[in-house]
């Protein structure tokens, strides 16, 4: 069951935006869930700059078929121009969480070729 779920990490400069953004994969059954941390500090190297920003993070669960269609989403809704979207995979978990994430979540759509 573990490796039918993933968890997809998403970061934002905004933690209200990326809790609306959260509830609206929830809503379109892209996700199951999704659990925000409203403050962390990213570093990184940007257009030859080195940044030092806030920033927030959700965790989202969800089936490994939807990454495909979770990272088109995201590249839709993000309002930044590279966002952050990786998916990790689960080496185990309560598999009743994990039978609940596969529930709430719906099929991948017909030519994903995930």
């Amino acid at each position: 069951m573990a490796e039918d779920v993933c968890e997809i990490v998403v970061t934002g400069s905004d933690a209200e935006w990326l809790s609306g953004y959260t509830r609206r994969l929830v809503e379109e059954r892209l996700v199951a869930c999704g659990h925000q941390l409203a403050a962390i500090r990213s570093v990184y190297r940007w257009e030859g700059a080195v940044h030092d920003e806030p920033e927030a993070r959700v965790a989202l669960h969800t089936r490994r078929s939807l990454v495909p269609e979770v990272v088109a989403r995201t590249a839709e809704l993000h309002p930044y121009d590279v966002p952050c979207v990786i998916a990790l995979p689960l080496i185990g978990g309560n598999p009743e969480y994990l039978r609940w994430v596969v529930r709430e979540t719906r099929e991948p759509e017909e030519g994903d070729g995930a």
